[in-house]
C-alpha cells in the first residue's frame, strides 16, 4: 500500500514537472534538429526533381534565399543551415543529401569548425571534409562534389592563417579525386592588401551582401553541371 502511494506521488510530481517545463526531458535534440524539420516539411509539400545541383553547408548558403535567380539555367536546391560544422552535415547527410538523388553536391562549410575552438586545426578541417566527401561517394559513386573555399570574414580575419591552410589541404585532396573540384572564392573576396573586402559583407561583417553573392555566383557558375 505504501509502495503504491509512493508510485502515485511520483508519478504526481513528474507530471507537474512537465507540465511546468512544457517538454518532457528526454524529447532533446541534436543540434539543428529543428532546422532539419523544417526541411523534411517543406518536402513533403513539394519534393526537389531528381538530379539537381544541391547547395549543402552553412550559412553562406542559408542566406542565399535568392539563390536560383542566380543560377536561372539550373536546378539548385538550397539545404544549408546556419551555424552549422562539417559534422553537423555528415550526421544529417541522411535527410539533407540523398533523399534528392542530386548530380552534383556543392558544399560550402569549415567556416563556423575553425571559429567553435582554438583547438580545431586546419588538418581538422580537412580530415572532416574528406569524412563527408567519402561518405557521399560511397553512397553515389557518380555523383560531382565541389567544395567552396571558407571565405575570409572581416569578423574572422584572425582566423585567416587556418583558412588558408584548410583551403589549401582540401584542394590538394580533390585534385586526387574524380569528379570533383575546389572552388576559389576566397581570392576574389580579398582587397590589395590581403584583407577582406569589407563592402562585401552585411553589417555583422560575417554573411554577404549581394556583391559578395555576386562574386559567388561568378566563381561557381562554370563548375555547375548541366
Amino acid at each position: 500500500m505504501i509502495t503504491q502511494l509512493w508510485k502515485k506521488k511520483g508519478a504526481q510530481v513528474l507530471l507537474a514537472l512537465l507540465l511546468l517545463t512544457g517538454t518532457p526531458a528526454m524529447a532533446q535534440h541534436p543540434p539543428f534538429w529543428s532546422d532539419i524539420q523544417r526541411f523534411k516539411k517543406a518536402d513533403s509539400t513539394q519534393q526537389p526533381a531528381k538530379n539537381g545541383i544541391l547547395f549543402v553547408g552553412s550559412s553562406s548558403f542559408t542566406k542565399w534565399t535568392d539563390v536560383q535567380q542566380y543560377f536561372p539555367a539550373y536546378p539548385i536546391i538550397n539545404r544549408g543551415f546556419g551555424g552549422s560544422s562539417l559534422p553537423d552535415v555528415i550526421r544529417y547527410a541522411d535527410a539533407i543529401i540523398f533523399p534528392y538523388q542530386p548530380k552534383q553536391v556543392v558544399v560550402y562549410c569549415g567556416d563556423n569548425d575553425l571559429a567553435a575552438s582554438d583547438t580545431v586545426s586546419a588538418a581538422t578541417v580537412a580530415a572532416r571534409f574528406q569524412q563527408l566527401f567519402q561518405l557521399i561517394r560511397s553512397r553515389m559513386p557518380k555523383v560531382e562534389i565541389d567544395y567552396v573555399s571558407i571565405k575570409p570574414s572581416p569578423s574572422r580575419a584572425h582566423l585567416m592563417p587556418k583558412m588558408i591552410a584548410a583551403n589549401r589541404q582540401i584542394h590538394a585532396f580533390l585534385q586526387t579525386q574524380k569528379r570533383a573540384a575546389f572552388i576559389d572564392v576566397f581570392t576574389p573576396m580579398l582587397n590589395k592588401d590581403g584583407q577582406p573586402r569589407a563592402e562585401l559583407f552585411i553589417e555583422d561583417r560575417l554573411h554577404m551582401n549581394a556583391t559578395g553573392y555576386a562574386i559567388w555566383q561568378k566563381a561557381i557558375q562554370p563548375y555547375l553541371k548541366k
